[in-house]
């Protein structure tokens, strides 16, 4: 038996991608074949693809890491899935950009009934990361003030509509009025404009000079010098992203007992993933969690989406269907 699916054969741009006819795998023990019907497209992805910020991949190589569909086939019956089940998938062994994808037990989870699967794709860079970022690693209470950077993204809009059912109070920013808008349909109290010097002076002003308890920093080689100056006593800003270097004025930190921490999803331990994932259903199933698909192509031309994912003003996310 036999499926198509996209496959790169050396480290390059999106004319690297071709889909291809090969053997569907077979799942071993500890494995779950999945039949995909969405894959999603994060930048990693892209980043994989090209070989470039210290990723790279052995070849031949299908992109993705993200995707949803039901259950094939499985590889023995020590767990509590079964054929038929709807899931998606955070990682798998042979990549989300074809018709079926091979992945461990570990990296497969249940999908709500009420969640379609072009959202189960979004769920396994996007809204981990977002959950990671806020309550693993940014420590977020209920009562608290975020200020989410870049929040009409695909993270971003996760983090807003987390942050929002943990009862925090949300600050978003975007650098278009589209972005704005979307971050105000999803309930955001304070939308700003990143482009705007005097939008941080906006944010001072609105909490009353108090500044925010936390900061989720998707943007850090921009951003964090000047997002230190925006933060309440004993704030933090969790770096997500970055892509460069960036000068900061230690005292910012010093005269707030303010901290600056990292992450990277791939870093979570798991138990950390496993607490996640939970996390995530719940949501998911109570509808506080519902990813919001920007644009979606399909398999065929998965180029036009590792291309579309990295442009700016981004307001959602992006995936690519499966027949």
């Amino acid at each position: 038996m036999s499926m198509i699916a996209v496959r790169q054969h050396q480290h390059g741009d999106i004319d690297q991608l071709h889909p291809e006819q090969v053997d569907i795998p077979q799942p071993g023990p500890g494995q779950v074949l999945i039949r995909l019907h969405a894959a999603g497209v994060n930048p990693v992805d892209t980043y994989i693809r090209a070989g470039t910020n210290g990723y790279s991949a052995a070849m031949p190589h299908t992109p993705g890491l993200d995707g949803a569909g039901i259950i094939e086939a499985l590889g023995d019956d020590q767990h509590h899935f079964q054929k038929g089940d709807r899931v998606y998938v955070a990682g798998t062994i042979t990549g989300t950009s074809a018709q079926y994808a091979l992945a461990r037990i570990d990296q497969v989870h249940p999908l709500p009934d009420n969640v379609s699967f072009e959202q189960g794709a979004c769920l396994g860079i996007p809204c981990a990361t977002a959950w990671r970022a806020l309550f693993q690693r940014g420590q977020a209470k209920a009562g608290e003030t975020v200020l989410i950077h870049g929040a009409s993204g695909a993270v971003g809009l996760a983090a807003v509509q987390l942050a929002l059912a943990a009862g925090l109070t949300v600050i978003g920013t975007a650098g278009t009025e589209q972005g704005r808008e979307l971050i105000r349909q999803q309930g955001a109290h304070l939308v700003l404009d990143h482009h705007d010097d005097t939008h941080l002076e906006e944010l001072l002003a609105w909490t009353h000079g108090k500044g925010v308890n936390l900061t989720l920093e998707m943007l850090a080689n921009i951003n964090l010098g000047h997002d230190l100056s925006a933060l309440a006593f004993g704030g933090r800003v969790v770096v997500i992203g970055s892509r460069g270097t960036v000068t900061i004025n230690p005292r910012d930190l010093m005269k707030r007992d303010a901290s600056i921490v990292g992450m990277s999803l791939f870093n979570a331990s798991a138990d950390e993933m496993n607490s996640i994932h939970a996390a995530l259903y719940a949501a998911l199933a109570s509808k506080t969690l519902q990813p919001v698909i920007s644009k979606s192509f399909p398999l065929g031309r998965l180029g036009e989406a590792h291309t579309a994912v990295l442009e700016p003003g981004a307001q959602g996310n992006i995936v690519v269907t499966i027949e």
